[in-house]
């Protein structure tokens, strides 16, 4: 790891202050070589697994620095510390100089996506997640889509749940269900078993389902993708995919259940790359594994954000935080220019976790600011700026209120 890769060596004292979350211009990350480093974020949501605590071989700061957005946390050395700092354009070349280490950072993010997603689920209560780690939850996914008259997607996931369950319950119901929906259903890849790398799915028809176990990744061609998702007995959209775009490492790298569904959206051409392949990729195709550590790193990113917009409790903070979280996610520079979202008021109230009743009483009070408006049902404001103003506002007022409150606790 020197002279071609051009990698620096930096030191800082104890005490010291390395990333400090909420600053943008994240270029490059860092390598712990010797000594500590705490991480901790203004609002800490979950204790972070294996402990805020980095020791040599750790690394911090790859996901707004691979995601190019702004810092997520604050690292501070605990004592003397020598570290290797790696900027994002020489990614790929420390890859391709050393595989292991882009291993590490990829498994450790997979793991880390896997667990906030359950905090957040958990948090805002969408409920079936913990429910869709168990392959017989397959069999649900199959009746939803009959009962929608989608037959491609029920024959798969009833093929799915019978060969993953072939003891389960709802077998001979599930092979009843197949044998009427089959003279409707075009379902393709239902064994698992193609050694065939480039695969062709036609619109409509499942790529994997939710609760499915799973070995591969995909990177699209052609066409395009839905990853979906069966929440309280409806069909969520979480994504819309397009060519280029990565999917499915998650069950590839840790060998657990499909926490989606991914369904053909149109005509879609995709490269499936299995375990194998996937580590011959890392040598072979940097250029792969770094658009790879940028997708989980942006996944990761608003995660981050998400969570941390659900501990604020000011509701009307909470609006405003979620907006500017928006404008971040989509890189809207902030100006004193005017922006609409590509969402309305119901998608907002919604998307903060809100009863209906009680997010429109707080939607009237975000309206009175006179720089917000709807148009054609989507939210606008007249300035960008506003936003960023208010969100942080909200958030110093939280910090605030905190302070006080932990003030009044050890005055007890």
């Amino acid at each position: 790891m020197n002279n071609p890769l051009q990698l620096s060596l930096v030191s800082f004292k104890k005490g010291s202050y390395i990333i400090v979350e909420g600053k943008q211009k994240a270029d490059r990350f860092y390598i712990l070589r010797s000594g500590n480093v705490r991480i901790s974020k203004e609002v800490e949501v979950v204790e972070e697994e294996g402990g805020n605590l980095l020791a040599p071989g750790d690394f911090f700061g790859v996901i707004s620095t691979m995601s190019s957005h702004s810092h997520i946390e604050t690292a501070q050395a605990v004592n003397d510390v020598t570290m290797i700092a790696v900027h994002r354009d020489q990614f790929g070349l420390l890859i391709e100089r050393n595989a292991p280490v882009a291993m590490k950072i990829i498994q450790q993010f997979s793991k880390k996506m896997r667990y906030l997603d359950t905090a957040l689920a958990r948090i805002t209560l969408k409920g079936g997640h913990q429910e869709g780690e168990d392959v017989s939850h397959l069999f649900k996914v199959a009746e939803y889509y009959a009962r929608q008259s989608q037959y491609n997607q029920a024959y798969y996931a009833y093929s799915q749940y019978i060969r993953h369950c072939p003891h389960g319950e709802n077998v001979q119901v599930a092979r009843e269900r197949m044998a009427k929906i089959k003279p409707y259903a075009r379902a393709v890849y239902l064994d698992g078993n193609t050694e065939q790398m480039t695969r062709t799915y036609p619109k409509d028809t499942m790529i994997f389902s939710e609760a499915q176990p799973g070995s591969e990744l995909y990177i699209i061609q052609k066409g395009s993708v839905k990853i979906t998702k069966i929440v309280n007995d409806n069909e969520v959209l979480l994504a819309l995919l397009k060519p280029g775009d990565i999917f499915g490492e998650m069950a590839l790298l840790e060998d657990k259940p499909r926490t989606a569904s991914a369904i053909a959206h149109e005509d879609a051409v995709m490269l499936a790359v299995n375990k194998a392949n996937f580590k011959q990729m890392i040598s072979t195709q940097p250029q792969m594994i770094t658009r790879l550590t940028q997708i989980l790193s942006d996944r990761l990113w608003f995660i981050y954000k998400q969570l941390s917009n659900t501990q604020l409790s000011d509701p009307v903070g909470r609006m405003y935080d979620r907006l500017f979280i928006e404008l971040e996610r989509q890189r809207i520079p902030i100006s004193n220019e005017a922006h609409t979202f590509d969402f309305g008021p119901k998608e907002l109230i919604n998307l903060v976790g809100l009863p209906k009743d009680e997010g429109n009483a707080h939607l009237r009070k975000l309206f009175e600011n006179s720089k917000l408006r709807i148009i054609d049902n989507k939210i606008h404001v007249s300035e960008v700026a506003e936003i960023e103003k208010q969100a942080k506002y909200f958030r110093k007022m939280e910090k605030i209120e905190k302070a006080r409150r932990q003030a009044s606790m050890r005055n007890l």
